[in-house]
């Protein structure tokens, strides 16, 4: 359960990743199709149709796709959102 957790924490941070990288000028051109696939596919009603593996999909599946489209991006932009969010982040 505790891997869980830790994963959904890894897909929070790379859906903020992905999202700063949609609004970045120097956006891949393969960014857009794959951010709106992964909405598609985290809204697929196939989800509804069959309850058990919808959970097991958006539990497991979801978070890993958004991990590997997050690798996907140039170090650029990645370095340049690490740096804006540690600034942003309370040091204590």
């Amino acid at each position: 359960m505790f891997r869980l957790f830790r994963l959904w924490r890894l897909a929070g941070r790379d859906l903020g990743l992905l999202w700063y990288a949609l609004k970045h000028p120097g956006r891949p051109l393969w960014l857009l199709p794959v951010a709106a696939i992964l909405g598609v596919y985290a809204l697929d009603p196939a989800n509804f149709a069959i309850p058990l593996l919808g959970v097991v999909d958006d539990l497991v599946l979801l978070p890993l796709l958004l991990h590997g489209a997050a690798k996907l991006l140039p170090a650029g932009i990645r370095d340049e959102f690490e740096r804006r969010s540690a600034a942003v982040r309370p040091q204590y």
